[in-house]
């Protein structure tokens, strides 16, 4: 039995007949580093019913050989066969996780785990979906790309401003969503970089969805693997949602709901 096994609370600890109450879906791309901490931290910090469900594009990434080394029983590897790409990953774990509640998750961001359970608070609140945020009161971004994190810092509050979003950090990828209104939006992001969280907070806006938010520190990528960030291509997807909002800033000032911790 693995050391996330046996530290965690027997609360969160799945039997076979039980069902979670949290899936948390990781997409990964050579993340085994990163991984074989992540699982303990979760394991150790969860206090409901969950699962993990680590979603890999290529049967040669390192994470699976973690995975299945630590035969944790809360962790399940998915092979995403919709195409490459964090969007098709996400869909490819939500079409097997049986949570009442999806957690997007980074395997390289070891901050958030900390709002987890702030996050399942809001949702039993009635949230239907809540983000974390780097950029209010309480939030903060260390590590990562600098030119990474002054683009998003800029666009976030820019984006803000301009379309009446309820988020201060609609781009993080860090989300957790109901799984009854996840199909209502219908995502449609390329398969680049994190570009479908931001999608996902504008359309639950447009949505007229009960948005929650909650502050982290954000450590980004403090134990290596391989970033997946190319400035180029991120910047026109992000581009096009971004613009996306504006157009439809009308629905987005009319239908904006938050709830805070």
């Amino acid at each position: 039995m693995s050391s996330a096994s046996i530290s965690a609370p027997l609360s969160s600890v799945l039997s076979p007949q039980t069902t979670p109450r949290l899936s948390v879906v990781i997409p990964v791309r050579n993340e085994g580093v990163n991984l074989r901490i992540m699982i303990r931290i979760l394991g150790a910090a969860m206090e409901v019913p969950y699962e993990v469900l680590v979603v890999h594009d290529d049967e040669t990434d390192n994470s699976i050989r973690v995975v299945e080394a630590m035969a944790d029983r809360q962790t399940r590897l998915v092979h995403n066969r919709l195409g490459r790409g964090v969007a098709n990953a996400i869909r490819s774990g939500v079409a097997q996780a049986r949570g009442e509640y999806f957690l997007i998750f980074a395997a390289d961001e070891v901050g958030p785990v900390l709002a987890i359970e702030d996050m399942l608070r809001l949702m039993d609140r009635g949230c239907d979906l809540v983000s974390c945020t780097r950029y209010t009161r309480g939030g903060r971004r260390l590590g990562g790309s600098r030119i990474g994190g002054i683009l998003s810092r800029a666009a976030n509050a820019m984006f803000h401003a301009l379309t009446g979003s309820v988020l201060t950090d609609s781009t993080t990828g860090i989300k957790m969503v109901r799984r009854s209104v996840f199909n209502q939006l219908d995502l449609k992001a390329a398969p680049v970089g994190w570009a479908v969280a931001f999608e996902m907070a504008i359309k639950a806006q447009l949505a007229g969805l009960q948005l929650g938010e909650v502050p982290i520190v954000s450590i980004d990528r403090l134990y290596g693997g391989e970033s997946t960030f190319r400035l180029g291509p991120w910047v026109l997807e992000y581009l096009k949602w971004f613009w996306f909002g504006v157009r439809n800033a009308g629905d987005m000032r009319k239908n904006g709901r938050r709830l805070l911790i």
